[in-house]
């Protein structure tokens, strides 16, 4: 990032999160599994990070991902909702040859939400609804559980995890502010700087304020970015929609007109067939239906 009096510039390839970092120790992280799963472990050391520092797949970063209690727990964040959420879920390499079965971890996925889209508390997220063939019992299935936390919503979680609450503040702060305000930097300053006075994510802020304003405005203009271009897509199959409607009423008409001529000369009836098939009467007929 550069940085001049007046100006922040957030670099495009920043690849890290702000929930990511915040979660990344091993007492907050604790914290966030117990609210979670209605658990109450004091002990941090029995929580195994095992997150993937470097990995990158398809321009996206490994969250969380832990083990505690023989679950490998798999956390994502997001902003932005997507149905195509099962298709993120990793697990470690194991060796397959081996003769015996190989015990591991019982994986959880687990997706906190925070866009400002409207969505459930919770939802069940589904591999196999991307299948192109749908079965009832597929041979291969992953879900994906996606919690809310936007404020308002999952309060017991929010009230169980004091710091995914505190982030829930933070982040609609920034949000009210960028709606008012000339630019997002100047939101994102002002809600850093309300949060340390209010003591919300206090220490967190004072130790990673750079780091959580560049963060804060990278991911805002992400959000935002992601918005657009759903509109864009928005209208443009709204328009497909249209032409396609167009083409079918086109069809429609065609036909309609076609069965007439069909039925009258069915009928007998040689002046109006001879009426119908006279070119003028012809073309009057396709602009009344429409027809090219």
């Amino acid at each position: 990032m550069t940085e001049t009096k007046n100006e922040i510039r957030v670099a495009r390839n920043h690849k890290d999160r702000l929930f990511r970092m915040i979660f990344r120790e091993k007492k907050e992280l604790l914290s966030l599994y117990n609210a979670v799963n209605g658990t109450s472990y004091t002990n941090a050391e029995e929580l195994e990070i095992v997150t993937l520092e470097n990995a990158i797949y398809m321009n996206m970063k490994n969250d969380l991902a832990f083990i505690m209690d023989s679950y490998l727990n798999l956390y994502e964040h997001q902003s932005t909702y997507s149905p195509n959420m099962p298709l993120q879920g990793q697990v470690n390499h194991r060796d397959l040859y081996r003769n015996t079965l190989i015990k591991i971890p019982t994986p959880r996925f687990l997706v906190f939400y925070n866009g400002s889209e409207e969505q459930a508390e919770k939802k069940y997220l589904r591999l196999s609804d991307a299948f192109q063939k749908s079965m009832d019992d597929p041979d291969l299935e992953l879900v994906v559980t996606m919690l809310n936390i936007n404020l308002g919503k999952n309060r017991k979680l929010l009230e169980q995890c004091q710091t995914l609450k505190e982030y829930a503040i933070y982040v609609k702060k920034v949000r009210t502010y960028a709606k008012s305000m000339k630019n997002v930097e100047e939101a994102v300053d002002r809600a850093v700087m309300e949060c340390i006075n209010e003591g919300i994510l206090r220490e967190f802020l004072l130790q990673n304020r750079k780091e959580a304003v560049e963060m804060s405005i990278f991911e805002y203009d992400k959000e935002k970015e992601e918005k657009k271009l759903r509109k864009a897509e928005y209208e443009y199959g709204r328009e497909q929609g249209r032409e396609e409607g167009r083409i079918e009423g086109q069809r429609s008409g065609r036909t309609h007109l076609l069965t007439l001529i069909s039925q009258m000369s069915a009928g007998e009836d040689a002046d109006k067939v001879t009426q119908l098939t006279d070119p003028e009467v012809l073309e009057a007929m396709m602009k009344k239906y429409g027809i090219e």
